[in-house]
């Protein structure tokens, strides 16, 4: 691996394959069906792996509806905050469900879908969400409709709903919780759909994460109401399958040892700013410790803090955790700084990059 030239994201199939199986686990003592969730990781070189342990995927825009349709197969749902007249009937082309942001986006649009079930997104204005950026419940939220009245009012229309209130909830009673008080305000119109979506943002791929009771909890949920229940995973699909692999520039002093990389937060894990948070680094064990820096011109680009077992030279390499989620699918030329490759790493340990990135890639960006 290290012929490869840095900075490149590395995915490893055998780490992936560990989030899948638990994802075959629930499918199988759920009954529910687990879509990947496009908007989280679209990097479809490893899908030829997960659609064998995935029913399909969810989408939150025409690209992202085409993408999975074309290169993930499986049931494709299309969803967006609002879809445009120029682009509703290639989403409905793409997608075996559509769902709407809100009633007014299904009243205009909802003629187009062929006879394609139709779903609404549901809020319930109850979330967890550790961050006010992404509580999908925050005050004057434009994330779907709450209200039941008005819900009814359309259920002839509707086949499902979707409900994405959690974020990196970790905790299965907090979602137990959530679930309970949806089906308090709503039961009455849960038992008019044919499939309900819970959405994402449940860690049931974290360590020690009790999986037994969250199959159990969608069962009985199916049962009681009579639908078809989808999850739609993003970081649980593929927590701790991949790295940034970066090597060291220059290191200095500054009341702090650092050691600046060729690659950066801003530009290559842009919710590590987004959400002011870290990212693991190495093993971060030793006595050597610095600051990893990235290399654009943003004074706060900054990945973390770590420890290291002798001091970081120029040209060492090191590897950063948690590079899947959010990360590939929001990587940008900022600084015009060279864009990571991506790579695999097969299950027999054999490595293969699957793309590249040039100045001509950076000049096409742009205009």
């Amino acid at each position: 691996m290290h012929t490869i030239p840095t900075p490149y994201y590395l995915i490893d199939k055998s780490a992936l394959r560990r989030n899948l199986e638990t994802i075959d686990y629930i499918r199988e003592h759920s009954g529910a069906k687990v879509l990947l969730a496009l908007k989280c990781f679209a990097a479809w070189s490893v899908f030829d792996l997960m659609r064998q342990h995935m029913d399909g995927t969810t989408s939150s825009s025409l690209y992202e509806v085409k993408l999975g349709h074309q290169k993930f197969g499986g049931e494709t749902h299309a969803y967006s905050v609002a879809y445009a007249d120029h682009e509703i009937e290639e989403v409905v082309a793409h997608c075996d469900k559509i769902i709407f942001n809100s009633i007014s986006q299904l009243e205009r649009f909802a003629s187009f879908a062929q006879n394609k079930p139709v779903g609404l997104r549901l809020n319930p204005g109850v979330s967890c969400a550790g961050f006010d950026l992404a509580d999908s419940a925050r005050a004057y939220s434009r994330l779907g409709e709450g209200d039941p009245e008005r819900i009814l009012s359309v259920i002839d229309r509707l086949d499902g709903v979707m409900i994405h209130n959690n974020c990196e909830n970790n905790e299965f009673e907090r979602f137990d919780d959530l679930l309970e008080q949806v089906e308090q305000r709503y039961g009455h119109i849960l038992k008019q759909l044919k499939w309900v979506s819970l959405g994402g943002g449940i860690s049931f791929t974290k360590q020690g994460y009790p999986v037994d009771a969250l199959c159990e909890r969608l069962r009985r949920f199916a049962q009681d109401y009579g639908v078809q229940v989808y999850l739609e995973p993003g970081e649980a699909a593929v927590r701790h399958s991949t790295t940034l692999e970066v090597s060291v520039l220059d290191v200095g002093f500054n009341g702090k040892h650092l050691a600046v990389v060729d690659s950066s937060t801003e530009a290559h894990m842009l919710d590590l700013l987004i959400y002011r948070e870290t990212a693991p680094i190495g093993s971060n064990t030793g006595e050597h410790q610095y600051m990893i820096c990235g290399k654009t011109c943003l004074a706060g680009d900054i990945f973390g803090e770590a420890r290291f077992a002798k001091p970081l030279e120029v040209g060492d390499r090191i590897s950063i955790g948690d590079a899947a989620g959010y990360t590939m699918v929001k990587k940008n030329w900022f600084n015009g700084v060279h864009m990571p490759s991506i790579a695999v790493k097969e299950t027999d340990g054999s490595v293969r990059v699957v793309r590249e990135f040039s100045f001509d890639d950076y000049v096409n960006s742009l205009s």
